[in-house]
């Protein structure tokens, strides 16, 4: 399969994280505007949720396109952290789409897990920058709401059981228990290097088995 990145969220808390929250209509459909990327893609999203395949993966290189591209205008002095960001969205998405909304706009859905996302690492690292682009013409201002998904929790295990032990240590350390790469190295004895090729690998892995099951 193509290399596209995905997620990663808390066996014991995904429901909490950022990127695995369920979103409102209201807060979604203010400000939206359907473009031709929302069209196009809502179209394909629909045929994924119906148990297309061909259309999920479609959907996804659509999607980590964009992300990309949202990541990457906010990373331009970590540019090492948007794959990872594109990563751990997508996972999100994936382990979110029952949630999903058919009344929303798939970019607005999308685009909520991705900010938090993003919020989320700035919190981690003690930055406090403003969201100042929107991801296309969506509004910054939207919020998703926090909803408990057991089957996603159940998910995540099921996904994180696949990793190598490292990978799946690194993950949990530093993706789930928020901790910086420096903690974690302290922690385990591993390098930092070490540390972000396990996280990156892991995070690889995940998004690999994401695009095989719609």
């Amino acid at each position: 399969m193509s290399e596209i990145r995905t997620p990663a969220l808390s066996p014991e808390a995904v429901d909490a994280r950022p990127g695995n929250r369920r979103v409102s209509r209201d807060e979604l459909m203010v400000g939206v505007t359907r473009d031709d990327f929302e069209t196009d893609l809502k179209r394909a999203w629909m045929r994924a949720q119906a148990g297309d395949e061909a259309a999920y993966r479609e959907s996804l290189t659509r999607i980590a396109a964009r992300l990309r591209s949202f990541f990457g205008r906010r990373l331009q002095s970590s540019p090492d952290d948007v794959e990872d960001l594109v990563q751990e969205t997508l996972l999100a998405l994936h382990l979110q789409r029952g949630t999903y909304d058919p009344a929303l706009p798939v970019s607005a859905w999308v685009h909520a897990i991705a900010r938090h996302k993003l919020v989320d690492l700035w919190r981690r690292r003690g930055r406090r920058e403003a969201l100042t682009d929107a991801f296309d013409d969506l509004d910054e201002t939207q919020h998703p709401v926090v909803s408990a998904e057991q089957p996603a929790r159940r998910d995540l295990r099921v996904l994180l059981d696949t990793l190598p032990p490292a990978q799946r240590q690194a993950i949990v350390l530093t993706k789930i228990g928020g901790l910086s790469m420096a903690e974690a190295s302290q922690r385990t004895g591993v390098s930092i290097a070490a540390l972000k090729v396990q996280v990156h690998r892991g995070l690889k892995r995940l998004a690999e088995l994401v695009r095989r099951e719609p």
